[in-house]
């Protein structure tokens, strides 16, 4: 199982086929809204009342493989681009364990 978190770079379509259903990433919305490097900049602006975090299986393109888990956090009036990533992380710190434990399961019983 490989997990990404902050990796920030694009894997090879070769290397992605070759780990296909056993990498999983982190991204800083409720998938597949706000896609990208600028998710949290992007939800703010768009006026979204609620983002959140995905965790998803990395396919071909960019955040877009099958979503493992996800978890919703408010938008306030009050929040800046800071402090939504900042409750964004808080949350993300909750979901990827998880969602790393039930992907390694899976991958377990598979074999």
């Amino acid at each position: 199982l490989i997990c990404l978190a902050g990796y920030m770079r694009i894997l090879s379509p070769s290397f992605v086929d070759e780990w296909k259903k056993r990498i999983i990433n982190i991204h800083p919305s409720l998938l597949p809204s706000f896609r990208g490097a600028h998710a949290v900049q992007e939800a703010i602006s768009f006026g979204a009342k609620v983002t959140g975090c995905s965790v998803h299986f990395v396919d071909e393109q960019v955040d877009h493989g099958e979503i493992v888990a996800q978890a919703a956090v408010p938008i306030e009036e009050t929040d800046n681009e800071e402090s939504l990533h900042e409750k964004i992380r808080q949350e993300e710190h909750r979901l990827f364990p998880k969602a790393m434990q039930q992907v390694a399961l899976m991958l377990l019983k598979s074999k």
